[in-house]
């Protein structure tokens, strides 16, 4: 008598063993940034932000799609995008100062707490489009203290890194605010 294996959980697809790589390239960015190595901090950010689109792309394009995935990919790019600023502050030529790691850090935790209640009241909070700003502003910044990291002492670099910092910072705060606003109507009805 013939037995066929069994299905492979969707819980396996290939979007989120990606979504998983990226948790892993996050750690790795850590100590890259814990022990100076701007150029390997950048190579390997850049490795995770390609594999937070290709896992979305690969979701929608091949219809794998799962609710493993929906919330196991924005908590890593929270992971990956807190926990870098939150190692930055302490490097002295970073331009990023505890308060701007509080900011981001709090704007997660709020909405992201609050997208799950929501959602367990059966409600839809996901991203628009003042989160997806924030969310490549935050990226944008991150990528400009690390080069500005790469090669100190360029008033250039240090004026482009403070710009996209104070920017990014804007567009947390004001993302959570629309989403806090957003989130109490909702709480209303």
């Amino acid at each position: 008598m013939a037995t066929t294996a069994p299905e492979r959980s969707p819980v396996f697809n290939l979007p989120n063993q990606l979504t998983a790589a990226r948790l892993v390239l996050a750690f790795v960015l850590f100590a890259l940034i814990e022990y100076h190595h701007w150029e390997w901090a950048f190579t390997v950010f850049a490795v995770a932000a390609f594999t937070d689109w290709l896992d979305g792309y690969l979701a929608r394009k091949l219809n794998l799609g799962s609710t493993l995935g929906r919330n196991l990919d924005p908590l890593v790019d929270k992971v990956l995008i807190c926990g870098a600023y939150i190692f930055l502050v302490s490097v002295d030529d970073s331009g990023f100062r505890a308060w701007m790691a509080v900011v981001v850090v709090a704007r997660e935790l709020i909405i992201t707490s609050l997208r799950g209640y929501l959602e367990s009241l059966g409600a839809v909070f996901g991203a628009d489009m003042l989160g997806k700003v924030k969310m490549t502003l935050q990226c944008a910044a991150l990528i400009a203290v690390l080069v500005a990291l790469e090669w100190p002492g360029n008033a250039t670099l240090y004026l482009a890194r403070d710009i996209f910092i104070y920017a990014m910072l804007a567009a947390t705060a004001l993302s959570g605010i629309q989403y806090l606003y957003r989130a109490f109507a909702m709480l209303r009805r």
